[in-house]
């Protein structure tokens, strides 16, 4: 009771969701991480209105022009394409290449990944056997050989990602399975007579989406760059579509008279990928209630 006689009520505890917006928000690399992606993707959606010039047209009289010339902030290629309008315009393959890849194989590595982890016996010894041959392969090559056999462009290289990162989250989802199957929850669910399919949608899902969820986030980061690493082989975008990578191969033969050719795309890339890194990162704590509380 305080001293004006009344009782003091406690605070309402908060939701497992605000706490886990609150710890993200305590998060400031994770923040900024969240506001470069935002920014990205809104001056990707807008890059009709924001590019000064048209992305594949180029200018005979403005060749190899540095950052900061006049008209050309980021300067200009070995064709005189503006950087500026190029990036712009490559950030609209940049954000697919990443999103697109890691949310189908999020689909297709939980299917894989519960049957995996909870018939650990016939079917699921089978998938989690075929996912290891997966594995036996490095992903880089693996990846290669797809685009190579299926051809050049966009949706090569989002098949192509998604089928590689595939049993990795599979792998992520089979071994929370594997832990929760017997956990006390699930085994009640059994003894009330629930169906396989329903203690896999009910109790088990729950409990493996946000694992799924960061883990996918910081991949997306590494798709960017596997993405830009396709179209510096040639096996991403055809020109004259902007390609993060392909504007890196395109500088390689005048790095050392017009280095910004290079440079400017690639910070680019280091740029977005590290902000899907931390913006995962933040996740990850704000997901899990054990990291939340040592904040």
């Amino acid at each position: 009771m305080s001293a004006s006689g009344t009782v003091a009520v406690p605070a309402a505890p908060r939701s497992a969701a605000r706490q886990a917006i609150a710890a993200f928000l305590r998060d400031r690399m994770a923040v900024i991480g969240l506001a470069v992606l935002v920014l990205a993707l809104l001056a990707a959606v807008l890059a009709p209105l924001l590019s000064p010039y048209d992305p594949t047209l180029g200018d005979d009289e403005a060749i190899l022009a540095p950052p900061f010339s006049p008209g050309h902030l980021l300067g200009t290629d070995t064709q005189g394409r503006d950087l500026l309008a190029r990036i712009l315009f490559g950030a609209r393959l940049a954000f697919p290449e990443a999103i697109i890849p890691v949310a189908a194989a999020a689909v297709a590595g939980m299917a894989l990944g519960l049957i995996g982890g909870f018939y650990q016996r016939t079917v699921g010894e089978m998938v989690m056997r075929a996912l290891d041959i997966l594995f036996a392969i490095p992903m880089v090559l693996l990846a290669i050989a797809i685009a190579a056999a299926l051809g050049s462009g966009l949706p090569t290289v989002i098949l192509s990602m998604a089928i590689v990162i595939t049993p990795y989250i599979a792998r992520v989802v089979a071994t929370t399975t594997a832990q929760l199957r017997s956990a006390t929850f699930v085994e009640a669910a059994r003894v009330s007579g629930f169906s396989d399919l329903r203690i896999l949608r009910r109790e088990i899902l729950t409990h493996v989406i946000p694992a799924v969820v960061v883990y996918g986030t910081t991949n997306m980061g590494a798709m960017v760059v596997f993405a830009a690493g396709f179209g510096f082989l040639g096996l991403g975008a055809q020109p004259p579509t902007p390609d993060w990578g392909a504007m890196i191969a395109d500088g390689m033969h005048s790095l050392e008279d017009a280095p910004w050719v290079s440079t400017v795309p690639g910070i680019a890339i280091v740029v977005i990928a590290l902000a899907f890194n931390y913006v995962g990162d933040g996740l990850r704590v704000a997901l899990d209630p054990r990291l939340r509380t040592r904040l």
